[in-house]
């Protein structure tokens, strides 16, 4: 079943209605009919609305609401990925991965060994791209939201934002106590925010290490191996949506 993202205003108690670029891909790419069902979620409430169309015009899609489907498809924690700036197009994969993985809102970081610099006009330009991929991936994995892809920030400034989270994380090379790894991952509980900080190909400067601590941010080890940046956080957000993933929120 194909899904769709649409404005909350959208949907209302009986009818749905699509506009913008999905109405093309639906009438013309997809050739889609009346009377087909499609999924679709407004990207704030984490429900599924269950939807067929009724009627095409030239600039809209017109359902019917059949019913709500209340148990969402997110995971009962919020995580925040901040990934230092990688080189090449490796931040394209790692949004659409992350998105598929689970992940809240991804924030890209300029960190002291990142080799790529964005100026103000290409770095526009990569985000609305970026941005795109995150939905794309949302509609594939069937998320109810589309993660945001925040504005380039410093270290500085990513510690800053993480600051409001319950659980931060650092993995690190020279970190080495697996045992502490595990137990710091087992003790999130649902509901509890979390903000895993990946290096780029060079990795985190000790004096970012220092930063982070500072910064209640916990250094943590993914094991002998070293990993590339594009695995680094896919490692870290499968082991937690494994750790997280059917938890219920306690009241």
């Amino acid at each position: 079943m194909y899904q769709f993202f649409v404005d909350p205003g959208a949907i209302s108690e009986k009818q749905v209605v699509i506009t913008g670029k999905d109405v093309n891909h639906i009438k013309n790419v997809l050739r889609m009919k009346v009377g087909e069902e499609i999924a679709v979620s407004n990207g704030v409430d984490g429900r599924e609305y269950r939807c067929g169309i009724l009627q095409m015009t030239e600039d809209a899609v017109i359902c019917e609401l059949r019913f709500i489907k209340e148990d969402g498809v997110e995971l009962p924690s919020k995580i925040y990925l901040f990934q230092g700036l990688p080189k090449a197009d490796k931040m394209e994969l790692i949004i659409q991965k992350a998105v598929e993985l689970g992940a809240y809102e991804i924030i890209p970081v300029a960190t002291k060994r990142a080799v790529v610099k964005l100026d103000a006009k290409k770095e526009k330009s990569k985000l609305a791209r970026w941005q795109a991929i995150s939905e794309a991936a949302a509609k594939q994995s069937k998320r109810a939201v589309v993660p945001q892809v925040h504005s380039v920030m410093s270290f500085a400034q990513a510690l800053a934002y993480a600051d409001m989270l319950d659980v931060r994380l650092i993995p690190y090379e020279m970190a080495e106590d697996m045992a502490k790894t595990r137990s710091l991952i087992e003790e999130i509980r649902p509901g509890q925010s979390i903000g895993i900080f990946i290096g780029p190909e060079g990795g985190f400067a000790p004096e970012e290490i220092e930063q982070a601590m500072a910064h209640a941010t916990q250094p943590i080890t993914l094991g002998k191996r070293i990993l590339r940046t594009e695995t680094a956080g896919m490692t870290v957000l499968s082991i937690l949506m494994y750790t997280l993933e059917g938890q219920e929120l306690k009241a």
